[in-house]
């Protein structure tokens, strides 16, 4: 069986597929991994992303599917999995083999896959929403750190951006070494030095920035953290269900958790 190496971008991802039906080559895996493993029978070959090729694969996805369908798609994509590529490699050969709409076909384990993957990556979207916590800095940047399991942040941009239009803000992911920046016009992906920006994962719980804070942002953190307290009933604490709607990992984003 032949493996199909990419870059690990969408264009990539459906350059496979332009070049499965261009050479009728339907057994196929799928990879962004440059060392996956190969076989002792497999060819392993390398997909340049070809941005004519995706295109005619994405607008021949949109005639052949619904709106909603290729949400899911997209979100499946971002959960940045393996095992999520393959289902939408073979999702978009099981759709391009038939003439009529399948795309809702849940019986299918592929249409299935994409359904459960949005699912999860929808949550992880939900969960920023709530859970980022922002600081501010001397420029008056307001800056947050965060590190979800899957690549949420073309997701989020949208909501952050209508909720705080007067002010300028950094989401940076730790993990995929890039942020989205909001300059009071306009959202802007960036890269920068991970050295800049630094954050304590020893204690798992609090944001500590190598960056200069507002001389009243200490000031901001203590109030935020006696309202939470203020408005915490002790005796109908419930640990188990606490943890259940706000998982610990997410607790190192939040000021009302940090030491």
């Amino acid at each position: 069986m032949a493996t199909y190496c990419f870059d690990g971008s969408m264009t990539g991802l459906l350059s496979c597929v332009f070049r499965a039906f261009q050479f009728k080559d339907f057994q196929v895996c799928v990879s962004s991994d440059a060392h996956a493993q190969n076989g002792l029978f497999d060819d392993f070959i390398q997909v340049a992303s070809n941005d004519e090729q995706a295109q005619r694969v994405w607008q021949g996805l949109r005639q052949r599917t619904s709106s909603q369908s290729q949400r899911n798609f997209y979100y499946t994509f971002l959960s940045e999995n393996q095992a999520a590529y393959q289902h939408l490699f073979n999702y978009c050969l099981y759709i391009f083999q038939y003439k009529y709409k399948v795309d809702e076909n849940y019986g299918h384990p592929d249409v299935l896959a994409l359904s459960q993957w949005t699912k999860q990556v929808g949550r992880e979207k939900h969960r920023m929403e709530a859970f980022v916590r922002f600081k501010k800095c001397q420029d008056g940047l307001f800056l947050s750190l965060v590190r979800p399991d899957f690549n949420v942040l073309p997701l989020i941009e949208r909501h952050f951006k209508a909720r705080y239009q007067d002010q300028s803000w950094l989401i940076y992911d730790e993990k995929r070494n890039y942020g989205i920046y909001y300059d009071l016009q306009k959202v802007h992906q960036i890269e920068m030095n991970a050295c800049e920006v630094d954050v304590k994962l020893a204690t798992g719980f609090s944001q500590s920035f190598s960056v200069e804070l507002d001389e009243q942002e200490w000031l901001y953190d203590q109030l935020w953290k006696d309202y939470f307290r203020s408005v915490n009933i002790e005796a109908r604490q419930n640990m188990k269900l606490h943890i259940q709607y706000v998982p610990k990992r997410y607790w190192r984003y939040m000021n009302e958790k940090s030491i």
